[in-house]
């Protein structure tokens, strides 16, 4: 799943002033990723100084929602962000 890694480093690099927390979270959005895929780039590609320990699982579980699309989350009724 290195493509994953390839679509954060170009949003990374055309949005610098970005944390990268909000490119991560822009590289996932709609496009489908499956839990595990997300929590293991999300360990791999967010700066450990972008989000405080104990809040990396309801992070994970907004960037679950955000992946599967704002409309798709709101037909479930769950509440989506996009950053």
């Amino acid at each position: 799943m290195k493509s994953l890694q390839r679509r954060f480093e170009i949003v990374k690099a055309k949005c610098p002033d970005h944390s990268s927390y909000e490119c991560y979270a822009k590289t996932i959005e709609g496009q489908n990723f499956t839990r595990p895929v997300i929590n293991h780039w999300f360990g791999k590609l967010v700066e450990k100084d972008d989000y405080a320990g104990n809040e990396r699982k309801w992070l994970i579980d907004q960037l679950c929602l955000l992946t599967k699309g704002v409309e798709e989350g709101v037909k479930q009724g769950q509440i989506a962000f996009s950053s």
